[in-house]
């Protein structure tokens, strides 16, 4: 027996959870080559000039009670933030977004107060779960939205899942933690020996949403099989399977720049150099949560 240390944070939870689900969702394995022939394919060579990262996060800044004549429901105070880091000769953010809400049921009155406002965003149940379940909806949409009005870039790396955002030329989903596994024992031991830098075949998944899909290993992963793997999605609205393979090896090319060293990221090295200074900036622009706790108590005071 021998031992290995995850270096991801434990405070994020688990990279990959202990035992893989195993996804019911058809997929097509054999779309860049036979199941038969699966093996780690290397990384391109040529890697895109200039790439366009986009991430968003989120804070929970109060839990609040709607108190009515008959009936008290919970809801959550949230702040959202957005933004884009352009990667070329230079890295720089380049859009920055900021958004308030108060989830819960349909009906809340906006909370308003010293010059913000929390506005309302309905939720189809008042559990925290459907709750938060909206807030990261909504922030997937303001990505989205960031993605959207930048210009156009050679590459668009969206940190999380491709959902409801297939819609952005040139992008794909960056999926860095696994729950779930979306290949067959036949062809998962191929993600095991991948070395760094090289990818598995790209494979197409038709559950909700139709989607190509592929895993890559980034440089600086130990001790896990798993360390420092992470799981690419393309709309599947790309013109031809060689279009999607294309990209995958666009991306195997250029991912691997921006890993982040263990010495400089908790979340060494899926957690991307620009996605990491993206989201110090994006909590700085999120404001102070007991600041905002206290404008929050004298807003429902008053």
């Amino acid at each position: 027996m021998r031992y290995a240390i995850d270096a991801w944070d434990p405070n994020y939870g688990a990279a990959v959870a202990p035992v893989l689900d195993q996804s019911t969702a058809p997929r097509d394995l054999d779309v860049e080559r036979p199941e038969r022939d699966w093996a780690p394919i290397a990384a391109g060579t040529t890697p895109a000039h200039d790439v366009l990262f986009v991430d968003g996060v989120r804070r929970i800044d109060a839990r609040v009670w709607a108190v009515g004549d008959t009936h008290t429901a919970p809801a959550l105070a949230v702040s959202v933030a957005a933004g884009a880091v352009r990667c070329n000769a230079t890295a720089r953010v380049v859009d920055t977004r900021v958004a308030r809400f108060l989830v819960g049921r349909a009906g809340l009155a906006p909370i308003t107060g010293s010059g913000l406002a929390w506005t309302p965003l309905a939720a189809a149940d008042d559990d925290e779960a459907t709750l938060v379940q909206a807030v990261q909806s909504e922030m997937g949409r303001l990505e989205a939205l960031v993605a959207g009005d930048v210009p156009d870039a050679d590459l668009v790396v969206l940190d999380g899942p491709l959902s409801g955002r297939t819609h952005l030329d040139d992008a794909v989903g960056y999926v860095k933690s696994h729950r779930m596994s979306y290949l067959p024992a036949s062809v998962e031991g191929v993600v095991r020996r991948l070395g760094p830098g090289e990818r598995t075949p790209v494979f197409l998944l038709q559950a909700n949403w139709p989607r190509f899909s592929w895993y890559l290993r980034l440089p600086g992963g130990t001790g896990h099989p798993w360390a420092g793997v992470v799981r690419i999605e393309a709309p599947a609205n790309v013109t031809e399977v060689g279009a999607a393979v294309a990209l995958a090896d666009v991306v195997g090319a250029t991912l691997p720049r921006f890993a982040s060293p263990a010495h400089r990221d908790a979340r060494a090295p899926v957690n991307l150099l620009p996605i990491a200074g993206l989201e110090d900036t994006l909590h700085h622009l999120l404001g102070d949560r007991d600041l905002l706790t206290r404008r929050l108590r004298l807003a429902v005071a008053s």
